[in-house]
């Protein structure tokens, strides 16, 4: 007599799902490999070429920041670029970045304070000197605008760069500011921190007329 077998499943379904399963996993293999590949494509054959073109262009808007041509480092010159169009073109390049810096340090030199505020916020200065002068000329910047509270808070930012020029400088500002905000007693304390920390700045040399205009004398 013969014996039938019971099977729930029908005859080589395992072999078909493990063959579904194996051209998924490949599928999703190709897939990272494509992604990768087109990450170190992108990096080498579009961002490298990218930033050795706005490192070209940004050349002369340097040269024209330090010759004080400010249109010229916003709009270019009609035959060269300007620092405008090399955010637009390689704003994602370190060299797109920078030339925020400079189109933020045009604008507020021009008395363009919006446009040089949207810069300067876009600029990525973290861990670098430039950040700190960025903090400075956003607290310039909303001074301008009489926004006070912004203004000292940045002015405070950049005094966390502790150098014995940018911070006295800066303490010294907010605490000019401060005062336009009839904050006397948060003047006092920066004018008595830049005596105490900076003593031989030349804000350290203003601080003791400061204090007593202020009706404090007590260093």
């Amino acid at each position: 007599m013969s014996v039938q077998t019971t099977n729930s499943k029908p005859a080589g379904a395992t072999g078909n799902g493990t063959a579904r399963l194996t051209k998924t996993l490949i599928g999703v293999g190709v897939a990272i490999v494509v992604l990768v590949g087109g990450f170190f494509g992108y990096k080498e054959f579009v961002q490298k070429p990218d930033q050795e073109k706005a490192g070209s262009a940004l050349f002369r808007v340097e040269h024209w920041f330090e010759a004080d041509s400010l249109q010229y480092v916003l709009d270019g010159d009609g035959q060269y670029e300007g620092a405008l169009h090399i955010v637009k073109k390689y704003g994602s390049t370190d060299a797109g970045n920078l030339a925020r810096y400079y189109a933020g340090m045009a604008y507020l030199n021009l008395g363009q304070f919006d446009e040089a505020i949207k810069m300067l916020d876009g600029f990525n200065g973290h861990g670098t000197f430039f950040a700190y002068t960025v903090y400075g000329s956003l607290g310039d910047a909303y001074m301008e605008k009489q926004d006070i509270s912004k203004g000292i808070s940045y002015y405070k930012k950049a005094a966390e760069y502790k150098d014995d020029f940018y911070a006295p400088l800066y303490l010294y500002r907010a605490a000019k500011a401060y005062e336009l905000n009839n904050q006397a007693d948060e003047a006092v304390a920066l004018y008595k921190q830049i005596s105490a920390d900076y003593p031989f700045s030349p804000q350290a040399r203003e601080v003791e007329k400061a204090l007593g205009l202020l009706g404090n004398t007590d260093l």
